[in-house]
């Protein structure tokens, strides 16, 4: 097993230069085998630990998603990035003290997102978002560590895609200390090209949910991670229910006939 110095240093070195996808997890066994397949990195997904816990996103308490991520840091081998919502508090203060909390769990990255949940105002006030961001800098700093600090704009996915406000947020979380910028839901070639161009040379996150884009083209337009969200569980959440409801309506056993050979999965966990 790598040490975490180690993790901070590759996850770190991994946001320099180049383009590579993180994607998304949910439990120790999805870890693994994303692991194995030779990804460089991994990051836990708020909405697909979530689903497996039978809760919906946002439902998780702080005690479960701090476990949460000890347990998949501890899982693999390669840097984990932890979603970690809006930091479980509204005040800056209650922010840094989770975060404190969270980044002795393991994991080698920490993201802090702006959406309320408040679907009548769904970001928080611009002032108070970046002190948040500036709080979760500021508790990484005293801890000594070497996290790696995500700053997320919600407003694409929570009903406000507003590319300019998008970036003014963004701009101000990188001036607050956020390490890389991430603004979940702008799709089109031309914004990503316009968010890359406005927080440069800090790194870009972009969430791949569809198939708008390809490695390939993202990295031309010099995105430097690319991670896929609950994509990956909702996938595995489309197999389950299609051959589960199958069986449920029809009493056949088709959907089943696609699923990967017993043997095959099994020699993963071996």
């Amino acid at each position: 097993m790598t040490s975490a110095l180690d993790r901070y240093d590759s996850f770190r070195r991994l946001h320099e230069s180049g383009c590579f996808v993180i994607p998304n997890p949910w439990d120790i066994g999805s870890a693994r085998v994303l692991a194995q397949l030779g990804f460089p990195a991994l990051a836990t997904t708020s909405s697909g630990f979530a689903w497996s816990q039978g809760k919906s996103d946002n439902a998780v308490s702080l005690d479960d998603a701090i476990e949460h991520f000890r347990v998949i840091a501890a899982s693999v081998d390669v840097p984990v990035n932890g979603d970690f919502e809006g930091g479980f508090a509204i005040e800056p203060a209650g922010v840094a003290a989770n975060v404190a909390r969270a980044i002795t769990t393991g994991i080698a990255g920490i993201s802090i997102e702006d959406s309320t949940g408040d679907s009548s105002q769904p970001l928080f006030d611009f002032d108070l978002s970046v002190e948040r961001v500036r709080a979760a800098r500021a508790a990484i700093d005293q801890s000594g560590l070497q996290t790696v600090l995500t700053g997320r704009s919600e407003g694409f996915i929570v009903g406000r895609p507003d590319l300019k406000e998008t970036i003014r947020r963004i701009t101000a979380y990188a001036e607050a200390g956020a390490d890389c910028l991430y603004a979940p839901g702008i799709r089109s070639h031309q914004d990503i090209s316009a968010v890359v161009q406005a927080i440069a040379p800090k790194p870009v996150n972009v969430l791949v949910g569809a198939d708008f884009a390809t490695v390939a083209d993202l990295a031309a337009l010099g995105v430097r991670r690319i991670s896929v969200g609950g994509a990956l569980a909702r996938a595995a959440w489309t197999g389950f229910l299609r051959a589960a409801t199958e069986i449920a309506q029809h009493g056949t056993f088709k959907g089943l006939a696609a699923a990967v050979p017993f043997a095959d999965l099994n020699k993963r966990f071996q």
